[in-house]
């Protein structure tokens, strides 16, 4: 018996875990299996009762009472763009406590959604047509395009950002212009590999030309602090939008609710598989 499982970061936001929830189970619909939807931290704070009575839970306290039940065989997938310290250390971490504990389990944990070098065409497609979908719905022909994301102190997770936004830049023509930014970075011209924080890019844009739209093309997977209706970039985006009368930003939709996630997450899971098939024949 396997428990299949799958993580975010987490978040005190409700809508972040019900967003989770709601990708475990299209996964689990996909694959014929349960999908355990867990967060690494945060999400076990949220009121039952924000959450349809059901308690979130997080990664650690799961896998102890799984363990406790007997279940050796444990598969992780990552709902993370790229190789976060979450995937690298914080997970590993947690893992080698319980193998203390409980003794010997397996813990394969599949890669990130868009691994380099290679990346994943699929993510693209997801971004291109959800630009799309927000430039058709908001009847505006767009010129310029950011791909947005939260920011790391990792230069490989920024890389991530940077190898979407070249195809996302080849796949919407040269009509369009498409930059990136930010909401978090940290200070010192170390971490200038991040970009330009998402405020100072609008309002640069705002400047330059207050009459073209810009739309976001969002690189988040939930609603939570950042994202979503109420979160950090709707207020930024208003802000800017009433400092410069005219100027207007429309965030696409999160590459969470596109249904073609469903397909990278269970292509993540058939290589966990594969692997596994070919250590056995070795």
């Amino acid at each position: 018996m396997r428990d299949i499982l799958l993580i975010d970061n987490g978040s005190t936001q409700p809508n972040a875990t019900l967003s989770l929830r709601a990708i475990a189970a299209s996964l689990a619909e996909h694959i014929g299996e349960p999908v355990h939807p867990l967060s690494l931290l945060h999400s076990d704070r949220i009121p039952a009762d924000a959450l349809a009575g059901h308690a979130a839970e997080t990664l650690e306290p799961f896998l102890r009472r799984r363990l406790t039940a007997g279940v050796r065989d444990l598969v992780i997938l990552p709902l993370f763009f790229g190789p976060s310290r979450a995937l690298t250390d914080f997970i590993p971490e947690r893992l080698a406590p319980l193998r203390d504990a409980f003794g010997p389990f397996e813990a394969r944990i599949a890669r990130a959604l868009c691994p380099l070098p290679e990346g994943e065409p699929a993510l693209v497609e997801i971004l291109l047509e959800q630009v799309r979908q927000t430039a058709a719905q908001e009847r505006i022909v767009p010129s310029r395009v950011i791909l947005v994301d939260h920011g790391s102190p990792l230069p490989a997770v920024t890389e991530v950002r940077h190898w979407l936004g070249a195809r996302l830049a080849e796949r919407l023509g040269g009509a369009i212009t498409l930059d990136e930014a930010v909401m978090e970075r940290r200070p010192g011209a170390e971490y200038d590999f991040n970009g330009a924080l998402l405020q100072t890019r609008l309002s640069d844009m705002a400047k330059a030309d207050p009459a073209s739209p810009v739309i976001l093309a969002m690189l988040f997977l939930s609603p939570g602090r950042h994202a979503g209706p109420n979160g950090d970039i709707a207020e930024i985006c208003r802000a800017v939008e009433q400092d410069h009368p005219g100027f207007s930003v429309h965030p696409s939709p999160l590459v969470g609710s596109h249904p073609s996630l469903i397909h990278i997450l269970a292509t993540r899971l058939a290589e966990i598989e594969q692997r596994a098939s070919s250590a056995a024949r070795d």
